[in-house]
């Protein structure tokens, strides 16, 4: 929790004895840049022989990996890459993206995992924007590659990954991934960080009402989260982590590090299905996995529908954005899953926040667990702080669970900033704290609970409604998939909310139903005036477009 400290002051925490340890300097014996890309080689001389990643029938070990991750800074310096060059990676959860998240860095570029789902255009804009200097590519996306570099003036080195077949027959100047590699100098050691705010990746945020914003994120700041990793999930030696979540998404939230902190090993996954996952935990033992709560959903019908749950110990899960409701975190525990909520967005390296459990928790019923797995927690062990505050003032509001204000964080495990765009950079960073634009409220525990985006609220009436509380409500009613509500203009009230629906396939749910439904748990006036039963349209990312929303919501009420 905040305790609201002033900036650090060196006069406030004077001592006698500084004055002898400032007289000796700070050297190679007893400094070194913060930077994760130090675990790869400590995996590979302890453990060169354990699997570090498997890739459908490609098992390679640590050593494997710090040969080829090397390899690949060989050659990304032979092709012409800089300190501070980007170097794009358009490709599935695969050996060659997790490699990459040491060897660009160990060639002293920065690495940029696109997000595989995006359309040419954003692709061309975001080569663009980066500078990015190579592009390395899965062949399953030769077609959106084609398109994206014939727009640019000067295209960046390509090199194709043999992966999935392409449907696209264009011509690229492409070098082979692996012959590419087998020409590297094998006596190339890789560059490490002189100054461990010097940048190692590059991420963009999924652009929901415009262009996206590139996010600079430095060495210092990926190994603490990832160090952050360990500490929230209680990481032990070795885990068998699945890879469920995109690595292109916040780096896959620093995972690829964590993992080679830990020795663990990843299992890749180039596409979330219930079977897949499922055979991947019994082929391969998976401890760990992460996903939004889709992930979470998916788990729990598949048991429903039959398929084995673990055996052993429970899959650890990690899952961000909207809990689930109470009925789908029973079936899921149930069948074998524990699960940690987490908050965060691309600017905290994602999660940097975590609702820790408390033990006396776990002892009450299911509903009450999942009340309490509904918020987001308290700040990551080694980001610096965390508070709900009045966003003009930034006074900390009344930790009462009532209170709204908006979250704000600061610390090690916050971005550098935004690419070429020193304007949003300085808004977000205003008074000292990162502003997050997520509004919540503070539990006496010392808890954050979100209740919605800034630009999200809906005030009725002079009254606000949390549009977080009322999708919330909608999950809950059986053959709910998915819900999302928006402010609609009203006559009387100002706005009222309106909600979308999806169904579960075979599902049959009624406006009267979930109507009769809300006015069962919520207050009157939070629930929904008009409902909509559609296919919610999402980002590439799988955020929910509500400034789409918004817009059908406005046509619905001029028709």
């Amino acid at each position: 929790m905040s305790t609201h400290r002033p900036a650090f002051d060196p006069r406030r925490v004077a001592h006698p004895a500084d004055a002898a340890v400032n007289a000796s300097v700070q050297c190679d014996a007893n400094f070194e840049p913060l930077s994760p890309l130090n675990w790869l080689a400590r995996s590979a001389a302890v453990y060169p022989e354990r699997a570090a990643v498997i890739d459908g029938e490609r098992v390679l070990s640590w050593a494997d990996v710090d040969q080829r991750a090397h390899a690949l800074a060989a050659q990304l310096v032979a092709a012409g890459v800089m300190p501070g060059d980007v170097v794009s990676v358009l490709a599935f959860n695969t050996a060659e993206l997790y490699e990459a998240h040491f060897g660009v860095p160990l060639a002293g570029g920065v690495l940029n995992a696109i997000n595989t789902r995006l359309d040419a255009d954003t692709v061309a804009y975001i080569l663009s924007h980066a500078n990015s200097r190579v592009l390395i590519f899965d062949s399953a996306f030769r077609a959106q590659v084609c398109e994206a570099v014939s727009t640019l003036p000067t295209p960046p080195v390509l090199v194709e990954i043999q992966g999935q077949p392409s449907d696209s027959d264009g011509a690229l100047d492409a070098r082979e991934y692996e012959a590419w590699l087998a020409e590297a100098d094998s006596a190339f050691r890789g560059y490490l960080p002189a100054n461990e705010w010097q940048s190692i990746s590059l991420n963009y945020t999924s652009g929901t009402t415009g262009r996206p914003k590139g996010v600079l994120y430095s060495h210092r700041g990926a190994q603490q989260l990832a160090l952050g990793n360990v500490l929230a999930w209680d990481m032990a030696h070795h885990p068998v982590y699945l890879w469920t979540l995109p690595m292109f998404h916040c780096n896959g939230w620093c995972f690829p590090w964590t993992l080679a902190a830990v020795a663990g090993t990843s299992v890749c996954l180039r596409e979330v299905r219930a079977d897949a996952v499922f055979d991947a935990i019994h082929t391969h033992g998976v401890s760990h996995l992460c996903g939004a709560p889709i992930v979470l959903d998916m788990l729990a019908r598949a048991v429903a529908e039959g398929a084995t749950p673990p055996a052993g110990d429970p899959v650890a899960v990690m899952t961000a954005a909207a809990p689930p409701p109470a009925a789908t975190l029973a079936a899921v525990e149930a069948a074998g899953f524990d699960v940690t909520h987490v908050y965060g967005l691309t600017e905290i390296y994602g999660p940097a926040v975590v609702n820790a459990w408390q033990p006396a928790w776990s002892a009450l019923d299911s509903d009450a667990r999942s009340e309490l797995k509904s918020r987001q927690g308290v700040a990551y062990a080694v980001q610096a702080d965390l508070m709900v505050a009045d966003a003009q003032t930034l006074l900390p509001v009344p930790m009462d669970g009532e209170t709204l204000g908006e979250v704000m964080t600061r610390g090690n495990a916050t971005m550098k900033g935004y690419l070429a765009n020193p304007e949003a950079t300085d808004e977000a960073f205003r008074g000292g704290w990162f502003h997050t634009g997520d509004l919540a409220v503070w539990h006496p525990d010392g808890y954050i609970q979100i209740k919605d985006r800034s630009k999200d609220i809906i005030i009725s009436g002079g009254e606000n409604i949390s549009s977080i509380e009322v999708e919330d409500a909608l999950r809950r009613f059986p053959g709910v998939a998915l819900a999302a509500v928006v402010a609609m203009p009203d006559d009387k009230w100002g706005e009222v909310p309106c909600a979308f629906v999806e169904v579960l396939p075979g599902a049959t749910v009624t406006e009267a139903q979930l109507d009769a439904h809300c006015l069962d748990v919520l207050a009157r006036f939070k629930r929904p005036r008009h409902y909509r039963f559609m296919d919610i349209p999402k980002t590439s990312t799988g955020k929910v477009q509500k400034f789409r929303l918004r817009e059908l919501a406005k046509l619905s009420m001029q028709q």
